[in-house]
Parts: C-alpha cells; sequence; structure tokens
C-alpha cells in the first residue's frame, strides 16, 4: 500500500508556461476539427445526435491528451531566483 501512495505522490502536477500554451492550443484544435467532423457528418446522415457523440468524443480526447501534465508540457521548467533575504545572507557571510 505504501508503495501505491509513494507512486502517486512521485506524478508531476505541474505544467511550465510554454507547456500550458501548448496544452491550450492543442486542446482548441482537437475540439474544433472534431466538431467541424462531426456537423458534417450529422448533416450527411441527418442525425443532429452524431455531432453530439463525435464533439463529445473530441472533448473527452483533448482533455485526456491536454490536462495531465505530461512530459511534453515540461520541456522549459523556469530558473527562479533565490529569496531576497538568501542572497544578502550569501553576500553578507563573503563580507
Amino acid at each position: 500500500m505504501a508503495a501505491i501512495v509513494e507512486y502517486f505522490k512521485n506524478i508531476p502536477l505541474h505544467m511550465d508556461y510554454d507547456g500550458q500554451a501548448r496544452a491550450e492550443k492543442l486542446s482548441r484544435i482537437i475540439i474544433s476539427l472534431f466538431g467541424i467532423v462531426g456537423l458534417f457528418w450529422g448533416y450527411i446522415i441527418q442525425e443532429f445526435s452524431q455531432t453530439i457523440y463525435i464533439l463529445g468524443a473530441g472533448f473527452v480526447m483533448a482533455a485526456i491528451i491536454t490536462v495531465p501534465a505530461w512530459p511534453m508540457y515540461q520541456r522549459k521548467p523556469l530558473e527562479w531566483q533565490k529569496p531576497q533575504s538568501e542572497v544578502s545572507a550569501k553576500t553578507k557571510k563573503k563580507k
């Protein structure tokens, strides 16, 4: 049981800013494509429900691809500056 808990604690839960932009763009593309295909297919067979099903499938696919913090969304992490108190303490020690 402890191994399972540790496994879930080690899952990364964050994206960098570039990854967030990439995920948003990808989700918009996926949902738009599924919406267009669903609209055409629903028009051809004269069933609006098929349009909704295809759009729903696109939404689910986009969520699976873009919501988790996959490694492709963590390629450019930010380098944070150290807090000012730590920086000033280190400079005082050098003097």
